[in-house]
């Protein structure tokens, strides 16, 4: 298979080749570029996924919890909710109904 292949003996003769010569040379180049990347896979920076999973990006981050306390006597309804999300422009207070 490989002396079948159209190799130059140049990188300049890479310039002259067909495209069906390359057309023969893609899976070996595929190849090549597979084993290439395997390589140096170990040795790239690894993604850092805890980011992506945090839920409260900026609100008090020098604690390990964040906890409110809110008097009941303040609340205006019996029944009501609070997004804990961080993520909302707005603090949002649904009543149930």
């Amino acid at each position: 298979y490989l002396k079948k292949l159209p190799l130059p003996e140049t990188i300049g003769g890479f310039a002259r080749l067909t495209v069906s010569e390359w057309l023969r040379l893609l899976p070996l180049l595929g190849i090549l570029a597979l084993l290439g990347y395997l390589t140096i896979r170990p040795f790239l920076p690894k993604k850092k996924k805890q980011r992506d999973s945090l839920i409260n990006l900026k609100i008090q981050k020098e604690n390990p919890k964040v906890v409110n306390e809110i008097d009941i006597e303040d609340l205006n309804s019996a029944n009501v909710c609070y997004c804990r999300c961080w993520r909302s422009k707005t603090v949002s207070r649904t009543e149930l109904k």
